[in-house]
């Protein structure tokens, strides 16, 4: 593997406090996301919703899960902004709120998905 330049910023005693304080927003913002994504059936849903929109039981055929627990994890991903739901008749559909998920799930696809071929 190449040594590349980091794309991290630099923070030092030098830091001003504005930008501490920054940081430590950005740090809680992550965690939230990185915690909603840290259940393996969440990242599958996301991964699913990846590709596009997916009706609530698309996801359960998908997933082979009940309706209940694909609900459960529908609901804490809403909770997070990472999914948005939208209503046609008695079906709702699910689609990722942003590219935020599917950037994310692309590296973890890179990382532990990909083959070596």
């Amino acid at each position: 593997m190449l040594d590349q330049p980091s794309r991290l910023p630099v923070f030092d005693e030098n830091t001003c406090p504005e930008d501490m304080e920054r940081m430590l927003d950005n740090a809680q913002r992550a965690s939230n996301f990185l915690k909603a994504i840290s259940h393996e059936g969440r990242l599958m849903i996301l991964c699913h919703l990846a590709s596009g929109e997916k009706s609530v039981t698309e996801l359960e055929d998908l997933l082979s899960a009940r309706q209940a627990a694909v609900s459960q994890q529908l609901s804490r991903l809403r909770l997070e902004g990472l999914v948005t739901p939208r209503r046609d008749g008695k079906t709702i559909y699910y689609r990722l709120t942003d590219d935020r998920p599917r950037q994310i799930i692309e590296v973890v696809y890179d990382l532990f998905c990909r083959s070596d071929d």
